[in-house]
C-alpha cells in the first residue's frame, strides 16, 4: 500500500481541492444518492436480526453522535426486526478492541478502520468483507468523491467505506486573541511559539490537545515535518532508502516541536486528556488555539465558542514549507465483517446509512470535509463563517501527507506515536528521538 502513496496523494488532493469547490461557494454540488436516499433496504427473511456497529461517535455534543442515533432510528423503524447495537467508542478505545476482537476473529459486523497502512494487516488476515457489490447499489458509489476509495481498496476490492476527507488546521479564539493583545495570526512558527508565551503571560491556556489519544501529537508533529522537510514525501523517502529518520529534516521537526511544548503551549498533564476532553478545553473557551482535522469544525460550530472562532493554514518552520500543503486525513472507514452472521444484512444496513450519512451530515452542520459529495448551500443552511473559512481552504490545498500511521507499517507508527507522546511528558535529544525512529523502522520494515 504504500508503494501507492505518491499518486494517491495526488489523488486525495485534487478531490479536496475540487469537489469542495461548489460545496463551498453555495453552489449545486448535487449527490447521486438523493434520490434513494430514504429507501430502505428489503431483509432476506423476516428473522429478528442483531447487527452490532462500532463506532467513534460518542461524544454527545459532537452533531455526527445524534446523526448517527437518527439514521439507526429511521432504518430500525423501516425494518422492525432488525436492531442496529451501538458501540460507540473513542478513536483510541476502538482501535485498541478492535486489535483484540480480530486476534480472536470476532470483529464486530459493522467496525471503524483507518486507511491505507494502518487497515492492510485486517485485509490481509481475511477478516473484512469486500463492498465491491454494495456500493452498486441505489448509486451509493457515485456520492464518493473521486479517488477517495483508493485508499480503503487492495487488489480491486473495496473494503471500507469512509466518513470523512479531511486537512489538518488551526482553530483559534479571537476573543482570547484579543484579550493577549494579538493582532493578526501567526504567519510563522516561531510567531506561534511567541505567541504561545503572550498568551500563557496572560493567564490563557495557549493550545488544547488530547495526548492520551496519542495520534493527536503525531498528528501535529507530522505539519512540523511537512515544513521542515520542504514539503510532502518524508516518510516515502525512509521508505525507498532516500532518506533516514537521522536526517535534519526530521530532526529539526523534533527541536522545533519541543520548542512548542516548552514553551507552555498544552494543557498540564496533556497525556491524560483523551480526544474529546482535549477538544472541549477548546470548545469551551478554555484554550486559544486547537490544531486538528477539519472534521472538528462542526462540534465546534454546535458548542459555546461557535462565532467567536477563526481559522488558519499551518504556518512555515523555519522559514520552510508551504503552507498550502496541508496534513491529509482520508477519514476512518467502515467496514464490514466477513464472517458476519448476517452478511447481507449488514452491508443493507451500511449501504442505507452511507446513503443517508451527507444529507444528515448536512443537517447538524457536520459536513464539512465528508468523503461524499453534499447536496447544499452551506451558506444558506446557516453554517458559520468558520465552517465557510474552513471550506475555503480546501479550495488552497496544493498537496500535502498523511498521517504517520497511515503510511507506515503498524509497529513502527506504534514506536513513533510512544516517542512523540514522551515529547509531552520530558525534553528529549531530537537525535535520540531520530534514533528511536530507526530502530523501530529498523525492526518492523518487510
Amino acid at each position: 500500500m504504500v508503494k501507492k502513496y505518491k499518486s494517491l496523494q495526488v489523488i486525495a488532493a485534487s478531490a479536496l481541492a475540487i469537489s469542495l469547490t461548489a460545496c463551498g461557494s453555495g453552489g449545486d454540488s448535487k449527490s447521486t444518492a438523493s434520490p434513494a436516499a430514504g429507501a430502505s433496504a428489503t431483509p432476506a427473511t423476516g428473522k429478528n436480526i442483531t447487527i452490532t456497529f462500532q463506532n467513534i461517535y460518542p461524544d454527545p455534543t459532537d452533531p455526527k453522535n445524534g446523526m448517527l442515533k437518527k439514521i439507526v432510528a429511521d432504518y430500525q423503524a423501516k425494518n422492525p426486526n432488525i436492531k442496529i447495537e451501538l458501540d460507540s467508542l473513542n478513536t483510541d478505545q476502538q482501535k485498541l478492541k478492535l486489535k483484540t476482537q480480530a486476534a480472536s476473529k470476532e470483529v464486530p459486523d459493522i467496525t471503524v478502520v483507518n486507511p491505507a497502512a494502518q487497515m492492510q494487516p485486517f485485509v490481509d488476515a481475511g477478516l473484512f468483507a469486500p463492498l465491491n457489490d454494495m456500493v452498486e447499489q441505489n448509486g451509493l458509489k457515485a456520492t464518493f468523491q473521486e479517488g477517495i476509495l483508493n485508499w480503503y481498496s487492495f487488489k480491486n476490492n473495496i473494503y471500507a467505506l469512509p466518513d470523512g476527507n479531511n486537512i489538518g488546521v488551526v482553530y483559534y479564539n479571537k476573543d482570547l486573541f484579543k484579550q493577549a493583545g494579538i493582532a493578526d495570526v501567526p504567519k510563522t512558527f516561531e510567531e506561534m511559539v511567541a505567541d504561545v508565551k503572550i498568551l500563557k503571560s496572560k493567564g490563557i491556556q495557549p493550545m488544547a490537545i488530547g495526548e492520551k489519544d496519542s495520534w493527536t501529537g503525531s498528528f501535529l508533529f507530522m505539519n512540523v515535518l511537512l515544513r521542515t522537510n520542504g514539503g510532502p514525501g518524508f516518510l516515502q523517502a525512509v521508505v525507498d532508502g532516500k532518506k533516514t529518520f537521522n536526517d535534519p529534516a526530521f530532526t529539526d521537526a523534533v527541536s522545533s516541536f519541543q520548542d512548542l511544548i516548552q514553551a507552555g503551549a498544552f494543557q498540564e498533564g496533556a497525556t491524560s486528556f483523551d480526544y474529546n476532553a482535549g477538544e472541549n478545553l477548546f470548545k469551551t473557551g478554555k484554550a486559544a488555539m486547537y490544531y486538528m482535522g477539519s472534521w472538528a469544525t462542526g462540534g465546534i460550530e454546535t458548542s459555546s465558542v461557535n462565532g467567536k472562532v477563526g481559522v488558519f493554514q499551518f504556518p512555515t518552520v523555519k522559514g520552510k514549507g508551504n503552507p498550502d500543503e496541508f496534513m491529509l486525513a482520508p477519514g476512518s472507514a467502515f467496514a464490514v465483517s466477513a464472517n458476519s452472521k448476517n452478511l447481507k444484512e449488514t452491508k443493507d444496513f451500511l449501504n442505507y446509512f452511507m446513503l443517508n450519512f451527507p444529507k444528515e451530515a448536512f443537517a447538524v452542520k457536520g459536513a464539512v470535509g465528508l468523503a461524499q459529495k453534499v447536496d447544499g448551500d452551506f451558506k444558506a443552511a446557516g453554517y458559520s463563517d468558520m465552517a465557510m473559512d474552513v471550506l475555503g481552504l480546501f479550495k488552497k490545498v496544493k498537496g500535502g501527507d498523511l498521517a504517520f500511521d497511515n503510511t507506515m507499517n503498524p509497529g513502527t507508527a506504534q514506536g513513533h506515536l510512544s516517542s512523540i507522546q514522551n515529547l509531552f511528558v520530558q525534553k528529549v535529544d531530537a537525535a535520540a528521538v531520530a534514533k528511536e525512529h530507526q530502530t523501530a523502522y529498523d525492526t518492523n520494515k518487510k
